[in-house]
């Protein structure tokens, strides 16, 4: 498989979100506007990339027994850098999102590359692998912000385009992170499908 299409498959076959149904917690819990979506996404893709690339070039010095705890302590790392630079460069970003950086160190998405892929391949292919399942779960975090933001908010990434109006309160609840989140898969896998 080539790059490209390895980093396409994450994107499309193998999307966190819409195929693989991970990391829900954070799709649901941040996704209340466009720009949080974003912004969890980049900060997972940024974390799935640095630690596939470290956890491939060491998972051959790693023992069986310490190989899950090993892979935590790494992923921590990146997210402590991750976090660190939000706070310092993107606070309100950082502000709004709050527990959720954290909690990236235990993401499933993230953990289970590692497991699944990084250990198994080299650090060009890890590396390709974390940007096309990064790219997948940003896209998908993005887009489902975006919808909850117009429906919820009737504004997109914060600029408000019904002026005055207010729009329906559920979308911006969590009720409404489930309802887009349903009809999202729902469309995606129909897009998908007649590709295939």
């Amino acid at each position: 498989m080539s790059k490209i299409q390895q980093i396409l498959s994450g994107i499309i076959r193998e999307n966190p979100t819409f195929s693989l149904v991970l990391g829900m917690c954070p799709t649901l819990g941040t996704t209340t506007s466009a720009i949080n979506g974003m912004g969890m996404g980049v900060a997972t893709m940024c974390v799935l990339i640095m630690s596939n690339m470290v956890i491939s070039a060491v998972a051959r010095f790693i023992p069986d027994k310490v190989r899950i705890p090993s892979y935590i302590v790494i992923i921590s790392a990146f997210v402590t850098i991750i976090q660190l630079l939000m706070q310092a460069y993107l606070p309100s970003l950082y502000e709004t999102l709050g527990l959720f950086i954290p909690l990236i160190v235990v993401n499933c998405i993230v953990l289970g590359r590692a497991e699944a892929f990084a250990n198994k391949h080299n650090v060009i292919e890890s590396a390709c692998d974390g940007i096309g399942i990064g790219l997948g779960f940003t896209l998908s975090l993005t887009v489902i912000g975006l919808v909850r933001e117009i429906l919820g908010s009737g504004s997109v990434f914060g600029w408000s385009f019904i002026g005055g109006a207010d729009g329906v309160l559920i979308f911006v609840l969590a009720p409404g992170a489930f309802l887009v989140l349903g009809y999202l898969m729902v469309i995606f896998k129909k897009l998908t499908a007649k590709k295939s």
